[in-house]
């Protein structure tokens, strides 16, 4: 029975629920030491490699803390193999709700996230469209 398609989820809860607390030893377990993260959202490119990830989330108050409403969710894995994934998924940290496209590799038994390239929107930008489409 194939149950890399649960373990695949499995990292995203801890993606998910590292990046909400704010737990960096939690996301050293979905990340690999060698992933960075990209973005080119405010129109310059942003490559960030983790202790740089890592020195920031462990810096602000978590979204925990502050009782934020939590808009996390998988919006697809695509599996091209038995090591290869490519999940796009969303959550809120602050004002801003990410979009994140994770590259994922099985190393070792493991699934981890190996690059990510992200954008984000206004979080009250997010809500009046889910609005107006209901």
């Amino acid at each position: 029975m194939d149950t890399s398609y649960t373990e695949i989820v499995k990292v995203l809860q801890d993606y998910f629920d590292g990046f909400y607390a704010s737990d960096v030893e939690k996301l050293k377990g979905v990340f690999h030491p060698n992933c960075h993260l990209m973005s080119a959202a405010d129109g310059q490119l942003v490559d960030d490699d983790m202790d740089a990830v890592y020195t920031r989330v462990a810096s602000r108050t978590p979204p925990a803390a502050e009782n934020q409403k939590r808009l996390d969710r998988v919006l697809s894995i695509d599996k091209s193999g038995p090591e290869a994934a490519l999940a796009k998924v969303q959550i809120a940290i602050g004002p801003r709700l990410y979009t994140d496209y994770l590259n994922i590799l099985q190393i070792d038994g493991r699934w981890q996230i190996v690059s990510k390239i992200y954008t984000y929107v206004p979080i009250a930008v997010e809500t009046a469209q889910s609005q107006a489409a209901e």
